[in-house]
């Protein structure tokens, strides 16, 4: 086989190894959702709240390309669960803004513990040079991902 053929081959189960990455992802976050007593939509929109911080409803719209009601609903059940809270924001006080209290929850850390460990354990298989290579590539196939879901959104 030649090197050109490899290659190809190379990339091409990269394809079919990030679709089942991405596969797994979603089915483990809706068990987890379920776990918790949510809706998955509602699970990784408390995530987004985590990794971006407080926002308004209208942000968090965009983000999720869910409408306003959805939004207004979501945020009502995740307030209702404890995930969120409302706050009026001090520079303008009609505007309301979503506060994120996920991160104090210790039963969705506990959830989510075992797979931090693993992937932990995963980790200390490669060294450090090799981590900063996959981590560049991750990183890079994670922009990808951003910049098609974007592309869909239009």
């Amino acid at each position: 086989m030649s090197t050109r053929d490899s290659r190809s081959e190379l990339e091409k189960t990269s394809v079919k190894l990030f679709r089942k990455l991405g596969t797994r992802t979603v089915l483990f976050h809706q068990a987890a959702a379920q776990a918790l007593g949510l809706f998955p939509t509602d699970l990784k929109s408390a995530d987004i709240l985590n990794e971006a911080g407080p926002m308004t409803a209208g942000e968090l719209g965009k983000k999720t390309g869910l409408s306003t009601g959805s939004v207004t609903a979501l945020v009502d059940r995740l307030e209702k669960a404890g995930y969120v809270t409302r706050e009026k924001d001090p520079n303008d006080r009609r505007r309301v803004i979503i506060v994120p209290l996920t991160a104090s929850k210790q039963h969705v850390k506990d959830l989510f513990r075992s797979l931090s460990e693993s992937t932990m354990d995963l980790c200390r298989e490669y060294t450090e040079e090799e981590l900063e290579l996959i981590f560049g590539f991750i990183g890079k196939a994670s922009d990808i991902i951003e910049e098609e879901l974007d592309r869909l959104k239009q």
